[in-house]
């Protein structure tokens, strides 16, 4: 046996002996309908998506743990998978809304009978509690909170037990269906008070290792780095009530493990598999069926921290942007899977988004622009990607590394720990990433808001800074002309695509292979599985 079938062979062996010794949890004979058995790259990192530095993961727990006052309708895409439907908002923790007639506050009527999970009754005093946690958490969430115009704890008013009421500031489109994302999720006030201290009043510590939740379903068991494990929250009355008991998901950083695991019926579900397997199981005959969306307002990119010489020189960001080596990434990271966001023919039109650039791989014009920066001798530099993305982003750091060497940029390669990624991320210090980014709220100045805005955007990780586009991305957000608003999106894409701090490469699609008996899947703009609507046929 060759060294490395032997140790994937080893690694095989190991999973399924740490997945089958879990007590009574057998992937091998546990086949009940009430149980759905998930295995997935990477966990949450924390319990708190209020908490700074939650990872992707996270959201996930956020949505199934806690509630928010509304949640989005669903719909069916033309090939069939139920997806989310923005445009359509529907009641969870609140049963009605009313907009005033001067369209600058809305009050919510909660459910009366709503409990969080150790049976304290869900009040108003709850939801104002929440809202200003977030606010107050700083980072992201307090940044998504400000991105729908809830920038203030005045805004929000108990008017009793089960009323609710929040103030406008402006009229703003992002303000509702802000409400229905995860950081607006409601918290057990007094449970999370009873663990606050002095030094944390917000409970913070705590919060990252327990929930104080009142959702679908309640957190049995987490272990970091491990597993998660959920169970159903049979007194929940914010929507129908679960098909799926209890929950387990385990991680299994190799994908081949995963994909072996699937394919002999021993889990339910995975997902975050390298395109390749993604695109071969589609295609196989078996037990097996692939889920694929393309992932609304999110792009795979490369960036570049614009405050560090030499990427301050745009001459230089534009030469990266034409040495990238787009097809041999699309053909050897993504296997196809994903729209291609480079070589456009046509200039930005309209607002649809994302759109792709006119860049393509043109190494003479990368030479000269190298040259025109001053920097034909090149340099060296480091360029950092998530390792819990790891199945797409290493190939596509190899092939840039080699891409780029051709116009003598030296580059080191930086594996970063899916646990300690947004946080890396977050200090906006790193010179070079491959990241992915995606928008809730499915407009193109909420994508613009978080990654290119520079007044302290969170995800403005390139720190780039330009107060024409900053201009452009706040006209877009409110105005209400449609042909000046295609302008002002039309008019920031155009120069952040010329000043190139990132480079968008594509636009990925969101694949989940599962059983054939699993029925219910939705695509959610989160990317995480929503296992309220799943069950087994």
């Amino acid at each position: 046996m060759k060294p490395r079938t032997l140790h994937r062979s080893f690694l095989f062996a190991t999973s399924v002996v740490l997945l089958a010794g879990m007590p009574a949890l057998s992937f091998a004979q546990d086949k009940k309908q009430e149980t759905l058995i998930v295995a997935n790259e990477t966990g949450p990192n924390m319990l708190d998506i209020q908490g700074v530095g939650a990872n992707r993961p996270a959201y996930g727990v956020a949505w199934l743990a806690y509630d928010r006052l509304m949640t989005y309708g669903k719909k069916k895409l033309a090939n069939g998978v139920q997806s989310y439907d923005f445009a359509k908002l529907e009641p969870e923790l609140a049963e009605s809304w009313q907009i005033a007639k001067d369209g600058m506050s809305v009050t919510f009527k909660l459910r009366k009978n709503a409990t969080f999970h150790d049976g304290t009754p869900v009040t108003a005093k709850d939801v104002k509690w929440s809202y200003d946690r977030a606010l107050a958490m700083g980072g992201f969430p307090t940044f998504q909170m400000k991105a729908g115009s809830l920038e203030k704890p005045e805004q929000f008013e108990v008017v009793d037990d089960s009323t609710f009421k929040v103030s406008f500031l402006r009229k703003d489109k992002m303000t509702m269906p802000d409400m229905a994302v995860p950081v607006a999720s409601i918290y057990n006030s007094a449970l999370a008070l009873k663990n606050a201290t002095k030094e944390d009043p917000w409970a913070g510590a705590w919060l990252k290792n327990n929930t104080a939740g009142g959702g679908a379903y309640k957190v049995a068991s987490y272990k970091p780095g491990q597993e998660i494990i959920y169970e159903r929250f049979d007194d929940w009355k914010s929507g129908p009530l679960p098909k799926i008991k209890r929950v387990i998901q385990r991680e299994v950083p190799s994908a081949g493990n995963r994909r072996a695991l699937l394919a002999k019926g021993d889990i339910d579900m995975t997902y975050e598999m390298p395109p390749k397997d993604f695109a071969e199981m589609s295609q196989e005959k078996g037990n097996v069926k692939v889920s694929s969306v393309p992932a609304e307002n999110s792009m795979i990119y490369v960036g570049m921290n614009v405050t560090k010489p030499p990427f301050d020189n745009p001459k230089v960001r534009q030469a990266v942007a034409y040495v990238l080596p787009y097809d041999k990434i699309m053909q050897s990271a993504m296997y196809g899977r994903g729209a291609p966001l480079f070589g456009a023919k046509k200039p930005v039109t309209g607002t649809e988004w994302p759109t792709a650039t006119s860049y393509t791989t043109d190494l003479a014009k990368a030479k000269a622009l190298m040259k025109e920066a001053g920097m034909e001798a090149g340099f060296e530099t480091t360029l950092s990607f998530d390792l819990g993305q790891g199945t797409v982003s290493e190939p596509m750091a190899i092939l840039a590394q080699e891409a780029l060497a051709q116009i003598n940029i030296k580059v080191a390669v930086n594996k970063v720990p899916g646990a300690n990624w947004r946080a890396a991320l977050l200090k906006k210090d790193m010179p070079m990433t491959i990241n992915r980014f995606g928008g809730w709220l499915n407009y193109p100045e909420y994508f613009f808001l978080w990654t290119y805005h520079g007044q302290n955007a969170v995800f403005n990780t390139m720190s780039y800074q330009n107060p024409a586009v900053d201009k452009l991305i706040d006209a877009a957000r409110f105005e209400g002309d449609k042909k000046k608003y295609a302008q002002d999106v039309k008019g920031f894409i155009d120069i952040a695509y010329a000043e190139v701090p990132r480079v968008p490469v594509v636009q990925p699609m969101v694949d989940v292979a599962m059983q054939k008996n699993i029925e219910g899947y939705t695509y959610w703009f989160h990317l995480q599985p929503d296992y309220r609507q799943i069950y087994k046929k």
